[in-house]
């Protein structure tokens, strides 16, 4: 069964179009914040706002390197995250469709 609750905080963390675009970079691998902010137009602040968020919302994973931090998509999380939206958009065998005697079909 989906948590509703749970999986409209994790798509509102996504939604924000600085945060998506971080997952993206971080899709090609593990970089450092440096490298990340390389392709943005904010201060190293705002980027450190937005990977606590990322990271608190369990999407990615912060190592730590000297001075240094290391971030990488938890790929489970991120896994999570399309087995859910391939479940809301489509009909399974766990669909709440099942549970709907909906009599439109």
């Amino acid at each position: 069964m989906i948590d509703y609750e749970e999986s409209a905080k994790i798509l509102k963390v996504i939604s924000d179009p600085r945060r998506l675009k971080i997952i993206d970079i971080l899709s090609c691998g593990e970089l450092c914040a440096c490298d990340i902010l390389d392709h943005f137009d904010f201060t190293q602040p705002t980027l450190s706002h937005h990977m606590k968020v990322l990271e608190e919302s369990g999407l990615i994973n912060v190592r730590k390197d000297g001075l240094w931090s290391y971030y990488s998509l938890d790929k489970n999380r991120c896994n999570d995250i399309l087995q859910l939206l391939n479940n809301v958009f489509n009909e399974s065998d766990d669909c709440i469709c099942k549970e709907i005697n909906c009599i439109c079909k």
